[in-house]
């Protein structure tokens, strides 16, 4: 993990270049998280960090345009814009509903990565509605979206605090055993978004859900 980070960082910016394609084949995938150094290993984190593992995997180069930092995959005709909104977590949806509009990428191509309290650690639910939970990066993309019906994946992180230590814990860094199993979960993560734009958001529900 280590040595992912330092590769990561190491990288020199390159110019984000998103070519005109069929808006049916281009994807919009968010992770959710929060800008700053200190927050990078956080378990609040981890949308920004499983797009940061597939950048890292796929040698593409992030690069900071309005409301976030944001790159191009390209994967069997599809094109992934992958963002991370420079909002803070909290003001997530101001980003997404920029590029969602500027890109003109359909609400169903939309795919919101974020961490789940309620799960298990390292446990996938893949849903296409539902409410924010709590989440406050949620309940801002819900709010500007206007709608509850958008695909959001949730990355367990389980809920292993005593009571009122909430926030510390969602703001805190993977334990020891964590990291061990993290790369693991980030290459399911990855498949996952692979899926996701090729095979559609019910074929990767069925595949992927409690995995």
């Amino acid at each position: 993990m280590c040595h992912f980070l330092k590769k990561l960082f190491s990288k020199k910016k390159t110019p984000v270049i998103i070519e005109e394609t069929n808006s049916m084949k281009k994807f919009l995938i968010v992770g959710l998280g929060n800008i700053g150094e200190k927050y990078t290993n956080t378990r609040h984190n981890i949308g920004f960090k499983i797009l940061d593992y597939l950048a890292y995997k796929e040698d593409l180069i992030f690069e900071t345009q309005k409301l976030g930092d944001l790159t191009t995959y390209k994967f069997k005709g599809r094109t992934f814009i992958l963002l991370k909104p420079s909002t803070y977590m909290n003001l997530s949806g101001k980003s997404v509903l920029y590029w969602l509009t500027k890109e003109k990428i359909p609400l169903e191509n939309l795919l919101i990565i974020t961490d789940d309290l309620n799960l298990p650690f390292g446990s996938i639910r893949l849903k296409t509605k539902g409410s924010d939970g709590g989440h406050n990066g949620l309940k801002d993309i819900q709010e500007k979206l206007n709608t509850t019906k958008y695909n959001r994946y949730r990355f367990g992180i389980s809920n292993e605090f005593s009571k009122g230590n909430q926030v510390d814990y969602v703001l805190g860094e993977w334990d020891e055993e964590e990291n061990k199993t993290l790369p693991e979960r980030l290459d399911k993560s990855i498949e996952l978004i692979k899926s996701f734009g090729t095979a559609g958001i019910n074929n990767t529900m069925n595949t992927f859900n409690g995995k």
